[in-house]
C-alpha cells in the first residue's frame, strides 16, 4: 500500500481534486486550516481523500475528532494523520472519539468519560500516526519512500 501526503498552499487546493482521482491522498495545508479549506472542496471532490493534521496543546485530538466527524460530511474522507508529540495516543483518542458510542477512554493525552462525538462519520475513517518517520495504522507501518517539490506544494510518498 502507498499513501501520498500533498503539502499545499490554499491557493493551489484546485490540484488536490484531480490528483485524488488517482492517489490515496493525504492533505495537509500550509497557510490555512486544513478542515476548512478541504470543507470548502466539498462541491468538487468525488474521490475519497484524507487530512493531514498537526496536534499540539491549542489543539487536542479531541478537538480534532470533532473536526474529522464534521469534515467527514462534507467530502468523502476516509483516512486522518495524526502528528505531534505523542501520535499513537493522540490516535488512540480519535479512534476512540469517531464512533456514535459513549466514550470512556483514557491514555497518556487524555482522560475521556461519558463523551459521545455525534454524528459519527458516515463511513470508516483509518486513524494513522505519524511519529516523524513513520505512519503507523493497527499492524501496518509505512515509511518515507520517495519526495518532490513542485510550485503547487510537496508529495511526499510513504510505502
Amino acid at each position: 500500500m502507498a499513501l501520498v501526503r500533498l503539502d499545499v498552499r490554499f491557493d493551489t487546493l484546485n490540484a488536490i481534486v484531480e490528483y485524488a482521482d488517482v492517489h490515496q491522498v493525504v492533505v495537509s495545508v500550509r497557510d490555512a486550516d486544513p478542515i476548512i479549506a478541504l470543507g470548502a472542496l466539498h462541491d468538487r471532490l468525488t474521490s475519497p481523500l484524507g487530512v493531514w493534521l498537526e496536534l499540539s496543546e491549542g489543539y487536542s485530538a479531541q478537538l480534532a475528532a470533532r473536526d474529522v466527524a464534521t469534515l467527514s460530511w462534507l467530502v468523502p474522507l476516509d483516512a486522518v494523520v495524526v502528528s505531534s508529540t505523542n501520535a499513537p495516543a493522540s490516535a488512540q483518542v480519535l479512534e476512540a472519539l469517531l464512533t456514535d458510542d459513549e466514550v470512556n477512554f483514557s491514555n497518556e493525552v487524555a482522560t475521556i468519560v461519558g463523551a459521545y462525538n455525534r454524528p459519527a462519520p458516515p463511513r470508516p475513517i483509518a486513524v494513522w500516526s505519524f511519529d516523524g518517520s513513520t505512519l503507523r495504522h493497527a499492524d501496518e507501518l509505512l515509511r518515507e519512500a520517495s519526495s518532490s517539490s513542485s510550485d503547487g506544494g510537496d508529495v511526499t510518498v510513504f510505502r
